[in-house]
């Protein structure tokens, strides 16, 4: 794969993080082609970059990134994951997964192996993707030891340099759970449902002592400003059921990471928070306003988040449905779920499904925030539609592949991409084709009635740089 931002990166030495320069005023190549992306002034990505509202997860290590910016002014973007498990999935797979990721719109991809090989699954990974790859070290870590008993600090650190030598542009680490918070889980149904957090409250207890990665956070900056790691405070304790949610134990890991985001900008590293999990709907909105205060303004990363505990094999759209409305609300990036979550290892179809859903909802909620352009799509698939333009309706599809393969299973000639009718309703039930007779009397009355009896919509408010 070439290596897209060779020429970018060379030279770069000390902090090369993009918050770094862009403190520093300068507009990098990533920051510029962010801002051609999202359709923003370069100056204004600088800007909140700075801020620490966007980042823009780039390890100069990963020069097959092209680069992406995530943050309330940026359009919503969703993050697949992939990895192997001890159980099932080779390297090959995994590739695969990536391909279709990236095929489907994944934003962003998680490397989450934990069985065998894992540094070279993450190597033809990264060697092989323009979009960032996110990971969480600790399972490399646990990999490497009989139990988590034998883990220490320093094998941790090692471990994340290795990553961030390879060129992970980003890395959940789980800083906020920390010894005060444990007790307040008893409460809970579900305890700790992050992989990545209970392995670290387990050590804790073993040895009595406090997270490593929140004791040692000022090594793991450190390695951050060498390569650039954009780190994803990770929401250890987040809820595992709608039981749990918004509950002491999530808000106050939650206020610890807005602590920790504070040192990491300090030292001008970017930050995003990960969030929920399972939470009722009419607690999403309250929980995105709770990350805005206790953590800053960071970019808000969340997992569903679910809004039902009960639709295993439909999770994907059940925390679609979440997912949306966060993002409506102010999320920044959605993490997907596939059907298999809580199930099993999701497969490459479950992560198109997985993929596909998510697309659907961070578009749904860049449509409620009014972000320029968001519609364009929506308009054009209308106009194809009503035009039976098939084809055209085809490309405009978020799954293009799947669209085409539904109306071919009935109407699979090539005449019929020029029919004025599809198999729901056949050829004297289409309302289109019907409307086109109603339409057609009164053609040029609705000019002069329109601005009588249908002003102007309202738009509602528009990101800003205040």
């Amino acid at each position: 794969m070439s290596a897209f931002r060779s020429t970018w990166i060379q030279g770069r030495t000390g902090n090369v993080t993009q918050m770094h320069y862009a403190r520093q005023g300068v507009i990098t190549p990533e920051m510029r082609h962010v801002a051609s992306a999202e359709r923003l002034e370069p100056e204004w990505v600088r800007a909140e970059v700075a801020r620490g509202r966007m980042v823009i997860p780039a390890n100069i290590n990963h020069p097959e990134l092209e680069p992406m910016g995530i943050g309330i002014a940026a359009r919503c973007k969703i993050n697949a994951n992939i990895g192997n498990s001890q159980i099932s999935s080779s390297p090959d797979e995994e590739l695969e997964k990536l391909r279709l990721s990236i095929h489907h719109g994944a934003d962003t991809v998680m490397d989450l192996s934990t069985g065998k090989f894992i540094p070279q699954i993450r190597e033809r990974i990264l060697r092989n993707s323009a979009v960032p790859i996110g990971t969480v070290p600790i399972y490399e870590v646990i990999e490497r030891v009989p139990d988590v008993r034998h883990l220490t600090p320093d094998m941790i650190l090692d471990v994340i340099e290795e990553q961030a030598q390879q060129g992970v542009d980003y890395m959940t680490v789980h800083c906020g759970v920390v010894m005060e918070i444990l007790p307040l889980l008893e409460s809970r149904i579900t305890k700790i449902v992050s992989r990545g957090g209970a392995l670290m409250a387990q050590w804790m207890l073993y040895h009595e002592q406090e997270n490593p990665l929140y004791v040692h956070f000022d090594r793991l900056l450190e390695i951050c400003k060498r390569h650039d790691v954009t780190l994803s405070l990770g929401d250890g304790l987040r809820p595992g059921s709608l039981h749990d949610a918004s509950d002491a134990a999530q808000f106050t890991e939650l206020r610890i990471l807005g602590e920790l985001t504070k040192r990491a900008w300090e030292q001008d590293v970017q930050v995003m928070i990960e969030g929920p999990g399972h939470v009722p709907m009419d607690q999403i909105e309250m929980n995105m306003e709770k990350e805005r205060e206790l953590c800053h303004e960071a970019p808000f990363y969340v997992l569903g988040p679910l809004v039902t505990d009960i639709a295993a094999g439909y999770d994907h759209i059940a925390s679609a449905i979440g997912g949306a409305i966060a993002a409506w609300k102010g999320a920044s990036m959605l993490c997907y779920v596939t059907p298999k979550e809580h199930l099993g290892l999701p497969n490459a179809e479950d992560v198109r499904h997985g993929i596909i859903a998510y697309k659907i909802a961070a578009h749904a909620a860049d449509i409620a925030r009014h972000r320029p352009g968001a519609r364009d799509r929506d308009d054009e698939m209308s106009r194809a539609r009503y035009g039976f333009d098939w084809n055209r309706q085809f490309e405009l599809a978020l799954d293009p592949d799947r669209a085409r393969e539904y109306h071919d299973e009935t109407l699979p000639g090539s005449a019929h991409k020029n029919a004025e009718f599809c198999s729901m309703c056949g050829p004297r039930f289409c309302a289109y084709k019907l409307s086109r007779e109603v339409t057609a009397k009164y053609k040029g009355v609705a000019e002069k009635l329109l601005p009588d009896f249908c002003p102007e919509p309202a738009l509602g408010p528009l990101p800003t740089n205040g």
